[in-house]
């Protein structure tokens, strides 16, 4: 789970590119930290990178496919 310690450098947003799952090997529509939903495992990536692909780490049989969601969008200035 992602954790901060100053709530100052963050903002809820409800935009709705937090609700999308994406598949693995797409290029990341935003830059930020994704989860995978099945396992919960995160990682940091810029956009326009590829998410990681579907042998990046695998889910034992009967947990479901491999999917990630923008959990903490980044911004550029």
């Amino acid at each position: 789970m992602a954790s901060f310690k100053y709530a100052i450098h963050l903002r809820q947003d409800s935009n709705n590119a937090f609700d999308q799952k994406h598949p693995p090997g797409i290029v990341a529509p935003y830059a930020g930290i994704y989860r995978c939903v099945v396992c919960g495992e995160e990682i940091g990536i810029a956009q326009g990178h590829t998410l990681p692909p579907q042998n990046h780490h695998q889910h034992p049989a009967g947990r479901g496919r491999i999917e990630w969601q923008l959990l903490v969008q980044a911004h550029g200035h």
